[in-house]
């Protein structure tokens, strides 16, 4: 490869959905943001195009603690209440209860504790819980994992109202979210959840894992640029699972933008016992093929709708998926 001379490009006023062409020699190489294109204004013919930085798909690599963070080991549960605080930085080895108003914790890691497991007790069982009931408003959780160290068939991963998950890994649990009102995951990784095959909150059959389930909701759900894969193992209920079990209803979700697979139908939208669900958006998502009911890419209930449904391809070929299922 020739020597190429420093290239300096002036950025301002673009948008971060903009896709770069830069024309120079060049050469493949181990970066998954840039392919080699045909290019005939450049030397050989070819040039590199970088693409935008929002459509990578979340993984171990942009999800998480970023690499060479230094964490501070905090032991015990912790109970975080003043507004405005900001936590950064720590491993957390046991449960986190957020009960004040515009807290942050980022750069971090929280693993949870030991409770036993017995029927109910999953609320009280997820390492991050944020607590509405409480208080808790406007939570932030960044560029942080939930890494369960004791897990059991009663630990999910994070109970939230109120709150933004963005760039989090979320793994070693049954459920990844339990998400309630005013809820937005965005640019996250969850995946490889625990299976159990006797849990006491299912009569003592097998976990139902989800990666993010809504089943006590009211409004404004945002699902958005996710990597959700059910796809290893044994978990795998869906990668979205909504319900309405507790007669609170769901309106105003949108799954949008994401990379989902695994379950027995990877998107599971069910009235329960509300007698409708309305209000769910499902748009330009990718869908992987490792469903245990075969093509069961989303599954609606008889007395489900979606609002809007569009865009939706399985991954490998960018073709559409099938028609959602309608059966209770």
């Amino acid at each position: 490869m020739l020597p190429i001379a420093p290239i300096c490009l002036g950025l301002a006023g673009v948008s971060a959905a903009t896709t770069f062409f830069i024309s120079s020699e060049s050469e493949s190489g181990a970066n998954t943001n840039a392919t080699v294109v045909s290019d005939v204004t450049a030397s050989g013919s070819q040039a590199v195009k970088f693409a935008a930085v929002s459509n990578l798909k979340p993984g171990p690599a942009n999800t998480g603690v970023p690499a060479g963070t230094t964490l501070t080991v905090v032991n015990g549960d912790q109970v975080y209440a003043t507004d405005g605080m900001v936590i950064d930085g720590k491993d957390i080895r046991g449960y986190v209860q957020i009960t004040g108003k515009n807290i942050t914790i980022k750069n971090s890691i929280i693993r949870g504790g030991t409770k036993s497991c017995t029927s109910g007790n999953a609320q009280n069982s997820a390492p991050l819980w944020v607590r509405d009931d409480a208080g808790a408003t406007n939570f932030t959780f960044q560029d942080s994992e939930i890494a369960p160290s004791n897990a059991t068939a009663c630990m999910d991963g994070i109970w939230a109202s109120n709150s933004t998950i963005v760039r989090a890994n979320i793994h070693g649990a049954v459920d990844g979210i339990k998400a309630y009102n005013n809820v937005t995951v965005q640019d996250s990784y969850i995946h490889d959840l625990a299976y159990f095959s006797s849990d006491p909150n299912q009569g003592g059959g097998e976990t139902h894992n989800d990666g993010v389930q809504s089943y006590e909701c009211n409004s404004n759900i945002l699902i958005a640029h996710n990597n959700i894969d059910l796809s290893t193992g044994q978990s795998g209920n869906a990668a979205y699972q909504i319900t309405q079990d507790a007669g609170m209803p769901c309106s105003n979700i949108v799954i949008r933008d994401n990379w989902l697979d695994g379950g027995g139908c990877t998107i599971n939208v069910a009235h329960k016992i509300l007698g409708s669900l309305t209000g769910v958006s499902l748009l330009n998502n990718r869908f992987g093929r490792n469903q245990g009911f075969s093509g069961c890419t989303v599954l609606l209930s008889t007395k489900s709708t979606l609002t809007a449904y569009s865009g939706n391809v399985w991954d490998d070929t960018g073709q559409a998926i099938p028609s959602p299922q309608v059966h209770d």
